[in-house]
């Protein structure tokens, strides 16, 4: 196997984000300094990771020269951004030759909040089409590769922040999620990826006219620190009173944690072997640090599938027969890719369900809320089954086909979307074939807080693997 990346003795090194803003905050690195040294990153792995929409080098080397905003905590240091969010200036395509390549005219509120934490984004990043599936593939281009071994997938949709940096490009990125799209590749590239509440950050311009927001921005990393400082940094931005403040989580916290174990998959069908080894092991892990944990069924039943794949189909028909309205007024339809189609048309079918499954998803978030009546956090694997090789997920396989095996994947992540509960996936596991595997940790609404001293009291336990080693 093969590992793609770009880990050097340069000015970066290995250092995560909050390491690369104590080099420039002290001097020993000039903010010029480290850009010029992801960018050299970014041309060594790129043309393999394929990970890029948009790049947005020129402009990003005349803001290494500009003030970050006070008491920013990432001052310079070199970041990406999902390409489904408007950044002024960069055409916001959302992964789809039907979107014509139009610069956005300004930042979108979460830009402006992403920004706020004084990271210079030097470009944007690649997700499939519409950020609709779980592997970061086309039918019109090179798909982004896994840097781990590039016959794999990267997850999706946020899969090209997530390949670059795992590869060492940038220690940070952008991602959103809407049915799992931090958490699977941050799952399959072996980083930390937190889904928040609902609304902790600013929301996502596209869900803005959605009769159910589900999508989450974030970001990707490799430390659970970064993470932690993001989100302190993001919250003072933009303070949310209806929710409990998170505040700067810097360890792990002294209480001890009732902890529910889930081994089941919706569909009733075993697990495969590594992923029950894996997620076992980890619970032994957190059982040895002193939590209690107990076996529990899957909280979610088929009635909750079949309510979020419809949906998710109702998005996707909004997409493919309405995108001049809602993208823009020069959308190709005829160049929508055929898995969005036949999810439309799958809505057609079925458009009736709407409805009663747009109810039925927001009262998801009470029932979610009791999970955590006698329990403090809920283990379960991230995904159905172990990250699969370029080609599953590809949306020009046949649609009945290629969408059972999304379904059976994204097993686990969607319930927090709907219900707008938290969670993060850590990088904890390992795959026989030595490929990252994520587990999955999620807490009642606004107690981001839980999960990340959690995290951090894992990542000490367990060191998280490195590409480089």
């Amino acid at each position: 196997m093969t590992r793609i990346h770009a880990f050097t003795d340069d000015v970066l090194a290995d250092h995560d984000a909050v390491g690369v803003a104590a080099l420039i905050a002290s001097g020993e690195a000039s903010r010029s300094e480290v850009l010029e040294a992801a960018l050299a990153r970014l041309d060594r792995v790129n043309p393999t990771l394929q990970g890029i929409s948009h790049d947005d080098r020129a402009r990003a080397i005349v803001r290494a020269e500009e003030t970050s905003p006070d008491g920013a905590p990432f001052a310079g240091v070199p970041s990406l951004i999902k390409n489904n969010t408007d950044f002024k200036g960069l055409p916001t395509q959302q992964g789809s030759a039907a979107v014509p390549p139009e610069p956005a005219e300004r930042h979108e509120p979460f830009t402006e909040q992403f920004l706020s934490t004084g990271v210079n984004v030097l470009g944007a990043t690649t997700l499939p089409a519409f950020g609709l599936t779980a592997s970061t593939e086309f039918v019109d281009r090179e798909p982004t590769r896994n840097p781990w071994n590039p016959a794999y997938s990267s997850g999706a949709s946020s899969g090209g922040s997530a390949a670059l940096v795992a590869a060492g490009v940038v220690p940070i990125a952008h991602g959103n999620d809407g049915g799992g799209s931090i958490r699977i590749p941050a799952a399959a590239c072996g980083l930390v990826g937190l889904k928040t509440t609902r609304h902790r950050l600013a929301p996502a311009k596209e869900m803005a006219d959605a009769p159910l927001d589900i999508v989450a921005n974030g970001v990707l990393t490799r430390s659970v620190r970064d993470t932690a400082v993001f989100l302190a940094a993001a919250e003072r931005h933009r303070p949310v009173p209806r929710l409990p403040k998170v505040g700067l989580v810097e360890g792990p916290a002294a209480r001890r944690l009732r902890v529910g174990l889930v081994t089941e998959t919706l569909g009733g069908a075993p697990l495969d072997a590594d992923s029950l080894r894996e997620l076992r092991r980890v619970a032994d892990l957190v059982a040895s640090l002193g939590h209690e944990v107990v076996e529990m069924p899957i909280p979610v039943d088929a009635a909750f599938e079949r309510h979020f794949v419809q949906y998710w189909r109702t998005l996707a028909f909004s997409l493919d027969y309405a995108g001049r309205f809602v993208l823009s007024r020069d959308f190709d339809r005829s160049r929508v890719d055929p898995f969005t189609h036949g999810l439309a048309r799958a809505f057609l079918r079925t458009f009736w369900r709407t409805p009663g499954a747009i109810v039925a998803l927001k009262r998801s978030a009470r029932a979610y809320g009791e999970i955590f009546a006698d329990r403090d956090v809920v283990l379960s694997p991230v995904l159905g089954h172990t990250t699969p090789e370029l080609g599953w997920l590809d949306p020009g396989v046949e649609f009945d086909v290629a969408f059972e095996r999304l379904r059976t994947y994204v097993a686990y992540t969607p319930l927090n979307n709907a219900s707008g509960g938290p969670a993060i996936s850590l990088p904890l596991g390992r795959t026989s074939t030595d490929l990252p595997l994520g587990l999955h940790f999620s807490a009642d609404h606004g107690d981001e807080r839980t999960l990340l001293e959690l995290a951090f009291e894992l990542e000490a336990a367990a060191p998280f693997a490195r590409i480089q080693d």
